[in-house]
């Protein structure tokens, strides 16, 4: 698998800088074109082809179940948010759900102070994880598979860093749930993603915030990228406003993107398989923490972070956090 990847970064070149405020995207160009087809999370959901819900009643925290009744696989992107079942979820990794199939997928919680039912099945979000917060799951489900095989993250510390945000951003809510902060920013998120457009030919991007890289995320190719694009930069956008700095608005070196992507080719690969279909690939080196689905020898998502955003190691797997540390998020 080590080969597939870097002949699909090898076949990249790195486009013209687009910029908003303290954002900057590269585009990553590229005539790869995988001729595999799939739905996403949110066709599949709308069409009624997948149903989500939790793994019984009671259910468990890092774990639920897609049923996905539709003749044709679903990609289920890392960091996408399911609401509603007894509390709302993210996705640990990016899954491929073969067609008629039932599968159990890793999740973490973002939504701490919930645990009742909003319905029976889970519906999207239509929302990523921010890139930050999925940079650091990310290097802690990498730790997680290394030492148990299992795509846990730390439930603990994202609970954590979730309200950090929601506290900086002024969007606590009474679950601590991730969606309110998206729901407080949403008019500058669109002033941002209004700024981005996809080009020809682009399968994915090079984001930099205050002039640092801060992830890389990229498709199957253009088709693939047009389906998550808003999306993706929303997800950037919203460390871009937490992280706001007048003084480095515009300051982007395509030096740094060009070195980040060289980073990319020369890091290790460990290949095992995916939760559902495919080879799940974890990639990383001194600078950068990442992940590819591989199907049929084709590249269906590739990420990578900033190695800052490395996590701390498996997750504790619990349902909920003991009762004492809960009351804390009732005040709101």
């Amino acid at each position: 698998m080590e080969n597939v990847i870097r002949e699909y970064l090898g076949r990249i070149k790195i486009g013209r800088r687009q910029s908003y405020k303290n954002l900057a995207l590269f585009p990553l160009l590229s005539e790869y074109d995988s001729t595999l087809e799939f739905l996403t999370l949110d066709e599949a959901l709308s069409e009624g082809l997948i149903e989500v819900a939790e793994m019984d009643h009671a259910g468990s925290v890092p774990e639920i179940k897609v049923t996905n009744k539709s003749a044709r696989e679903v990609l289920i992107l890392d960091g996408e948010e399911l609401v509603g079942a007894k509390q709302n979820r993210i996705v640990n990794t990016t899954i491929i759900v073969a067609a008629h199939s039932t599968t159990v997928i890793p999740v973490s919680c973002v939504e701490q102070g919930r645990w009742h039912y909003d319905g029976a099945r889970f519906r999207s979000g239509d929302k990523l994880m921010s890139a930050e917060l999925r940079a650091m799951k990310a290097g802690q489900v990498h730790s997680a598979v290394r030492e148990s095989g299992r795509f846990r993250s730390d439930q603990g510390a994202l609970w954590d860093k979730i309200e950090e945000k929601a506290m900086r951003m002024k969007a606590a809510s009474p679950s601590m749930a991730m969606s309110a902060i998206y729901d407080k920013t949403r008019p500058t998120l669109r002033e941002y993603a209004d700024r981005f457009r996809p080009v020809d030919m682009q399968a994915g991007a090079i984001f930099m915030i205050n002039g640092r890289v801060a992830g890389l995320d990229s498709f199957a190719g253009p088709g693939a990228l047009s389906k998550y694009f808003k999306k993706l930069v929303e997800s950037y956008a919203l460390d871009a406003i937490d992280r706001l700095d007048p003084d480095k608005e515009h300051k982007a070196l395509r030096g740094k993107a060009t070195s980040f992507l060289k980073d990319a080719l020369s890091a290790e690969v460990e290949s095992r398989p995916s939760v559902a279909l495919g080879t799940d690939c974890r990639i990383a080196s001194a600078r950068l923490d990442g992940f590819a689905l591989v199907l049929e020898d084709q590249v269906l998502h590739l990420a990578m972070f900033a190695a800052n955003g490395r996590g701390k190691g498996p997750g504790r797997g619990s349902r909920m956090r003991r009762p004492s540390v809960r009351r804390r998020y009732n005040r709101f």
